[in-house]
């Protein structure tokens, strides 16, 4: 094993000993003899099947062996990776009745799109949206009938969301069930080539339409390794749904015949029979190492440097970004996938994909073998893929020995770069997190004056207005969680990406988050202190100075002698719902602690 993983994975046991066993402690008492619904007075139980078929009834009705499968759906239309979600109930109801137990649909949860919102007020809502989806997760799962649950969510807050309020239940097994990404359409290099084009005015608006559409073009996970393709990367990493599931894609008889054994499996792991895996049993210390290794080792999203981190917090585990920072100085970046590379996450997959990734972090000695997986006997079983035979069997075969698309899936031995390159800077404005994995080597580090702006659009409209072409740090305050719920701000991409292909040497400097798809701009995210709390980004005014070294880990401000340009910063936070959150803002914690309205204990972060 690696020492540093050793290292690294110790301290957290050991900084997490009190809430730990006050985590495992809860959930013992939470665990009962028999079926959940055992313990319902009869005027209880019968509220539960009174809308069931005669069949199930009978088996409800009866408090020994049978099992209920409680189902969690993040189910809408507007997100084209949860689209394929609405056939799934029925078949999980019916792949569970084959084994003689009963599912019941729960609860659905809130699903909101970043890709729609991106720019929009709604995007002030998305962070946050994370922590109702964990309450609802809670909520659908308090009835205390359910023996198990089978979660569906695939996109940005919505599985971190759904694993934080499951955890709050780990005395039950719990299953993923992902629904796959959509094929491969327009190439995710020349989408981003066309709305660089269209900030630059050099395309009309109708054909940065049709390129997009292109790009987003049927159901299923879009394709760039943003977000919610992490989320599924880490959900099979960390053992929680089945191996070789993650990117089969929706509508295949592959992906049926996975969804069909999740549905199986989850009644084999129940407390009822001899094989029991609970939820807390799986995420451990040494799971969420696994994960923050999958996660650097791919070049994955930041949002996970804030989303990991509230996962923990669910499940007494307290992790913070200098474990990433540490963790990225020996796991090598083994993949490119856009927006760290040209391939998109079919291409991934198709190279070898999750499965060809754990066998060689587990080869390398930089993932933890020793820990429980929902399915199989070990993490080594999530190093096979998923296939089906002739008859339309399901079976599983060892990942292929080397990658078969070395342009974006790569053994450790060969790795595109020895270190993953997710960082934490710190100095004198605080900490913050930056990922130069997409970043050319020759701008990790920036010394340049600094420009500050109160919101996205009016960095864009200097852009538009030519004011920009110069060397700067945007600074951007004030976008914090506790300021306006820490949006993401990925429109400033194609406008800093064009400049710095000008010539310029630019970088980006917020409270604030980028998208999952962040890329080949220099960019100091999730910055605290944030402003609104008196942080010192809050002061800096155009002019000022602003030194970001990435590889040596620190960010400096040095204020000029002449008073700089004031640049008001901050909303009213009203409108389109925003009102409705400011308790959220009140309470959130600082995102080194997960930016989490959630107080599971007596820290407040």
């Amino acid at each position: 094993m690696n020492p540093t993983i050793e290292r690294v994975t110790r301290r957290i046991r050991e900084r997490s000993a009190t809430g730990r066993d006050r985590y495992l402690a809860l959930m013992s008492s939470q665990r009962r003899e028999g079926p959940s619904r055992s313990a319902m007075s009869c005027t209880n139980l019968a509220h539960t099947f009174a809308a069931k078929p005669a069949s199930e009834k009978l088996i409800l009705r009866q408090t020994q062996a049978h099992a209920n499968i409680g189902i969690v759906s993040a189910y809408n239309e507007l997100l084209s990776a949860h689209q394929p979600y609405g056939t799934y109930p029925d078949q999980l109801r019916q792949a569970i009745a084959q084994t003689g137990n009963v599912a019941q649909f729960a609860a659905g949860v809130p699903a909101m799109c970043d890709g729609i919102t991106q720019g929009q007020p709604g995007m002030e809502l998305s962070l946050f949206s994370r922590d109702v989806i964990a309450q609802a997760t809670a909520i659908a799962l308090t009835h205390n009938v359910f023996d198990g649950a089978l979660c569906l969510g695939i996109c940005d807050k919505i599985v971190p969301g759904l694993l934080i309020g499951a955890l709050r239940f780990g005395h039950l097994p719990v299953l993923f069930v992902p629904g796959g990404p959509m094929p491969s359409g327009l190439p995710n290099a020349d989408k981003a080539r066309i709305r660089e084009s269209r900030a630059r005015g050099e395309i009309s608006e109708e054909e940065l339409l049709e390129a997009e559409a292109q790009s987003y073009h049927s159901p299923g996970t879009c394709t760039f390794y943003g977000t919610a393709n992490s989320n599924q990367i880490l959900m099979e990493v960390m053992g929680l749904q089945l191996p070789g599931s993650a990117f089969a894609n929706p509508g295949t008889p592959l992906r049926h015949a996975l969804t069909d054994e999740a549905a199986r499996h989850i009644t084999r792991i129940t407390d009822l029979g001899g094989d029991y895996r609970p939820l807390s049993h799986i995420v451990t210390e040494k799971t969420l190492v696994n994960a923050m290794v999958a996660l650097i080792a791919t070049g994955g999203s930041t949002n996970h440097s804030i989303h990991l981190v509230a996962i923990g917090r669910a499940a007494g585990l307290v992790i913070d970004w200098e474990d990433f920072h540490e963790l990225s100085s020996v796991v090598p970046l083994m993949a490119r996938v856009y927006p760290n590379g040209e391939a998109d996450i079919n291409q991934f997959d198709q190279a070898g994909g999750v499965p060809f990734l754990v066998r060689e972090l587990l080869s390398a000695g930089l993932l933890h073998e020793d820990v429980r997986v929902s399915y199989g006997e070990s993490l080594w079983d999530y190093g096979q893929r998923a296939e089906q035979d002739e008859a339309g069997q399901l079976k599983w075969k060892p990942a292929p020995q080397g990658s078969w698309d070395a342009s974006c899936l790569r053994s450790h031995r060969a790795p595109f770069l020895p270190e993953g390159g997710l960082r934490r800077v710190e100095g004198n404005l605080g900490r913050a997190i930056v990922k130069t994995s997409a970043v050319p080597e020759d701008r990790h580090e920036l010394d340049a004056p600094a420009q500050v702006f109160a919101h996205q659009q009016e960095l864009l409209d200097a852009y538009k207005a030519g004011e920009l072409n110069k060397d700067f740090v945007a600074v951007l305050p004030g976008q914090g969680p506790a300021a306006n719920g820490m949006p993401e701000l990925h429109k400033l991409m194609p406008a800093l990406a064009n400049l710095q292909a000008d010539g310029y040497r630019v970088g980006l400097l917020t409270d604030g988050r980028l998208s999952g798809a962040s890329g080949k701009v220099l960019s100091v995210i999730h910055l605290w202190p944030e402003a609104v709390h008196g942080g010192s980004i809050g002061r800096i005014r155009t002019g000022d100075r602003i030194h970001i070294d990435a590889l040596a880990g620190s960010i400096y401000w040095e204020p000029a002698e002449e008073p700089g340009t004031a640049a008001h910063w901050g909303r009213a936070n009203e409108g389109y719902g925003r009102e409705l959150f400011r308790g959220f803002r009140k309470r959130v914690s600082h995102a080194e602690a997960g930016a989490s309205t959630l107080m599971m204990d007596d820290e407040d972060g």
